[in-house]
């Protein structure tokens, strides 16, 4: 199917910054398109935490095909160093881009994607398949409809699926119950949500940069809000993935997020406790008590609030009847598992991938931005605005283009040598399968040396 052969769109799934960055390319190259958004506004997710300020400068936030058409519009760029916080890539960068009329006219707002399928076509007729376009079914205000595109590129991401309390990967026993008194991802610690938690006794467990900022919030808190107990759990037996790299990683504003979290630890103001696997949220007089799997452990007791930090995990169920390739462990696009596994590393840094690698059986379908990655925490934006250029390029047929992936990102300071006790064994019990996966991809990527072979192949070379 090529454009000259249909008049269908390219339908792009989800307004968040790597949506609507996938449709500025497809606006840039003059391919139709449109861009189908659950929500009543662009970046749902970035609203959500727009009080957070990022660990990443401007220059790893905006997209140049984006920067291009804003330039044109009289736009005025953020200084490329400065960090910003999520409300002001929303404020300065996505809401002018989404404002373009080019960009404007192709989004759907209130339009959730339930399903998509090929019309006249289930998973499992194969003859003609290719042939045949994408059929969108679309739930809406005025109810069902559906929409045939050309392609399909699903940038809905993660955020509004979070990942449970429970160590097993279901909700802990009464998680539901107390539903409640749990917050899930990064509450407004500081500010709309400041009476919730000042002066109590508070429980956030997780291990990647959401909890540790949520832990750094709720100690600047404290400082005002005398009584507060702060209470961090994970499930490994050690922090060091929390903590980081320090000065040695490539973003020193991640690096400064570890580095005073390790002082809040070191001066006693954050209670850690390690190895700790959440079963079950039960009753403690007026407040909440936390039981470990392990019923030799003494269970979290006096708990006012829980917050829970523990990642987010991709909504499948509307890929039933596409031919998908995941990663069996990570749910992410296959070819994208060996290198973002967090069993085998914890690099900040991956192999440049693009439209072959997101590619799925079923063609014509891309999954791109953080639902590529599935469960893995690693994602960076940069990396989504690299893989919808070369998807973009690919449907536009310029193949040359879509074929010279470039990926520059920065380093954490912190791989899986230094972490063989971070987690549940990360590094000592991968699967051979697995980490002779990841290391094909080291030994195509690296020189013997263990070092680079340049710099648009960099992965985890540890």
């Amino acid at each position: 199917m090529t454009q000259a052969a249909t008049p269908l769109p390219v339908a792009v799934i989800g307004a968040g910054p790597v949506g609507l960055v996938a449709l500025a390319h497809l606006v840039e190259r003059g391919l139709p398109a449109v861009l189908l958004e659950a929500g009543p506004q662009i970046a749902q997710s970035y609203e959500d935490f727009r009080h957070v300020r990022l660990f990443s400068p401007w220059r790893f936030n905006v997209d140049r095909a984006a920067a291009r058409l804003l330039a044109a519009a009289g736009w005025q760029a953020p200084d490329e160093e400065a960090i910003p916080s999520a409300g002001e890539v929303i404020d300065r960068y996505l809401a002018p881009l989404a404002a373009l009329p080019a960009i404007a006219g192709a989004i759907r707002f209130g339009t959730r994607v339930t399903a998509i399928s090929r019309r006249a076509t289930d998973r499992v007729k194969s003859a003609g398949r290719e042939r045949a376009p994408f059929v969108l079914r679309l739930s809406t205000a005025d109810g069902e409809t559906l929409l045939h595109a050309r392609a399909v590129i699903d940038a809905s991401g993660t955020w509004g699926q979070p990942n449970p309390l429970g160590a097993d990967g279901l909700p802990g026993l009464g998680e539901a119950e107390h539903a409640a008194h749990v917050r899930y991802g990064m509450p407004d610690i500081l500010g709309a949500e400041r009476a919730r938690y000042a002066g109590r006794s508070v429980l956030v467990v997780g291990a990647g940069h959401s909890a540790a900022g949520n832990l750094l919030a709720l100690a600047e808190l404290a400082e005002t809000a005398p009584g507060m107990r702060i209470v961090w759990t994970i499930r490994g037996t050690s922090p060091a993935r929390t903590l980081g790299g320090g000065a040695a990683d490539g973003l020193p504003a991640r690096g400064a997020i570890g580095m005073a979290l390790r002082a809040l630890l070191d001066a006693g103001r954050i209670e850690l406790v390690t190895g700790f696997r959440v079963h079950a949220l039960r009753r403690d007089g007026d407040r909440l008590a936390v039981d470990a799997d392990d019923p030799q452990r003494a269970p979290l007791t006096g708990l006012d609030q829980i917050i829970c930090a523990t990642g987010a995990r991709p909504d499948l169920a509307m890929l039933r009847e596409l031919r998908t390739a995941l990663d069996p462990a990570l749910e992410s696009s296959a070819a994208l598992g060996p290198l973002i596994d967090p069993n085998v590393h914890s690099c900040g840094t991956v192999r440049p991938h693009g439209h072959r690698e997101l590619a799925h059986p079923e063609p014509g379908f891309y999954v791109v931005g953080a639902k590529s990655y599935g469960r893995a925490p690693t994602f960076l934006m940069a990396t989504g605005y690299e893989q919808v250029r070369s998807v973009v390029a690919a449907l536009a047929g310029d193949l040359a283009a879509a074929d010279e992936v470039r990926l520059e990102l920065p380093e954490t300071g912190v791989c899986s040598t230094d972490l063989a006790d971070a987690a549940d064994g990360a590094c000592c019990t991968v699967e051979p399968r697995r980490q002779a996966a990841a290391d094909a991809v080291k030994n195509a990527c690296c020189t013997p040396a263990g070092k680079p072979a340049d710099s648009a192949a960099r992965t985890c070379c540890a």
